[in-house]
């Protein structure tokens, strides 16, 4: 790897799963040592001169999950598992500004929000909130989630049909969140789909 001047190499965090940018921050030989001892994300502070990890004070660590370089060596990409917002400010990424400074409330990339609403629903699995639709859908079981999907897959077919976008989005949406509950249901990953999808496109 080429290290600049300074000893130091760019790091871009992108979330392992959604594919989302979440930093950019720099690691000097040490920092990338410590970072794949430890599976924490360990930065050099170049303000402070100094090596932080994140989340070191907020909690809201970067669990590493690989870590590749780029074609020239001279840039790495981390993927990682973040435990909460990455940015200080609170967001979930810290690239949240167009360059105008206006705040930007629509994640990147958009496909984002399919794994976004796959965590939502395995939390919903764990916690069972009262008052929860997927609460009800999930204490039903398969019986329950499978009847609603074979609905909702009716309805796409009859939205498509009558040859309207419009009520084709909204009827696919529907059956695309029943799937995830059912995935969850049936403790089967987004990623494990994503797997079987590549190993067909193989």
């Amino acid at each position: 790897m080429k290290f600049d001047s300074q000893g130091l190499i760019p790091a871009i965090v992108q979330h392992a799963r959604s594919g989302e940018v979440l930093m950019l921050g720099y690691m000097n030989e040490e920092a990338l040592r410590q970072t794949t001892a430890t599976q924490q994300v360990t930065f050099w502070s170049r303000s402070r001169q100094s090596f932080w990890t994140k989340g070191e004070t907020s909690g809201n660590f970067l669990r590493v999950v690989e870590i590749r370089q780029d074609c020239d060596g001279d840039a790495l990409l981390v993927l990682a598992e973040p435990a909460g917002p990455t940015c200080h400010t609170g967001a979930d990424s810290c690239f949240f500004q167009s360059l105008d400074g206006s705040v930007r409330s629509e994640r990147v990339p958009p496909g984002t929000i399919v794994t976004q609403l796959s965590d939502l629903i395995v939390q919903r699995a764990v916690e069972l909130p009262e008052g929860s639709y997927t609460t009800k859908l999930l204490k039903g079981g398969v019986d329950r989630i499978g009847k609603k999907i074979g609905e909702e897959a009716a309805e796409v077919i009859i939205a498509a049909k009558n040859a309207s976008a419009e009520e084709l989005k909204w009827e696919v949406s529907d059956l695309l969140y029943h799937t995830l509950v059912l995935l969850a249901e049936q403790h089967v990953s987004l990623e494990e789909i994503w797997g079987e999808l590549r190993r067909r496109h193989s």
